[in-house]
């Protein structure tokens, strides 16, 4: 009995380093993170009268959040009204450590004014066009700052712009038109940060949602992003196309951002799924 109790362990003992040298000892890899990027969308309130007391509190803010990619609405350039800053846009890069890209909508109080990016991924190409008014209406011509972007072999456009402000829409839904026609010509997908100056469920929105899609989770933007003195609508929105390149998996509205301007920064972080 003894013999075959030996005997059948040894069997056992074999049969376990057999099976021992043919497994893969190797450690399993973690699945792989999603690539991801941040964006944020900020009107800095350049326009306003005197310009901006301290650019500081602006580039403050952007540390804090610490995107990838900004879009700047109301960005003035050498002018009279924000004679101290300057060049704001190139400023703002300095104080955040990023580049820039700058486009004139027009020549304001002895300089010029329009919109800007900002971006810490490399910037590959930057372009400048225009939104033009009803010429029924009149009003100010408006600026699209876009820069192609990379990240980690992945290309894609991130946008600034702004539309109208005034109380009638036809300015806004012209713009909405013309924004869309052109951004169908482009060839990458897109990310686009904005102060539309249009409420979720407006004509100019439902316009720029015939190719855009909310960056808002669940297409919910209820969260209010003017004024930050007595918040009561959405106007700011970043937005994205083609619909499976990206996927929000965050989206807010930072409140606490409530001195350095007129709006609170929006601020999204994108899965890119191309």
């Amino acid at each position: 009995m003894k013999k075959l109790l030996v005997y059948g362990l040894m069997i056992f003992l074999m049969g376990c380093s057999k099976n021992d040298e043919n497994s893969d000892s190797s450690p399993v890899p973690p699945p792989a993170e999603a690539l991801s990027v941040s964006a944020m969308t900020y009107n800095i309130f350049g326009a306003r009268s005197g310009g901006i007391p301290d650019l500081q509190m602006i580039a403050d803010v952007i540390n804090r959040a610490k995107p990838d990619l900004v879009a700047l609405q109301e960005v003035d350039k050498n002018t009279t009204r924000n004679s101290k800053n300057g060049d704001i846009a190139k400023k703002l890069a300095e104080l955040t450590g990023m580049d820039y890209h700058f486009v004139k909508a027009i020549n304001v109080s002895g300089g010029e004014y329009g919109d800007a990016v900002l971006s810490r991924l490399p910037i590959k190409e930057k372009q400048s066009f225009n939104l033009e008014v009803d010429p029924t209406l009149g009003g100010e011509r408006r600026s699209v700052a876009r820069i192609l972007v990379e990240k980690e072999g992945k290309e894609f456009y991130f946008i600034s712009t702004h539309f109208d402000h005034l109380s009638d829409e036809r300015n806004r839904i012209k713009q909405a038109n013309d924004f869309v026609a052109m951004a169908k010509t482009f060839n990458k997908p897109m990310i686009v940060g904005a102060d539309f100056n249009a409420l979720p469920a407006s004509n100019p929105m439902n316009i720029l949602r015939t190719f855009f899609t909310y960056g808002c989770l669940n297409g919910n933007c209820s969260q209010y992003t003017f004024s930050t003195t007595n918040p009561d609508r959405t106007i700011d929105y970043l937005i994205y196309a083609p619909l499976n390149a990206f996927t929000p998996t965050y989206y807010t509205v930072y409140t606490w951002a409530n001195k350095e301007s007129d709006h609170f920064p929006v601020i999204a972080t994108f899965k890119l799924n191309f």
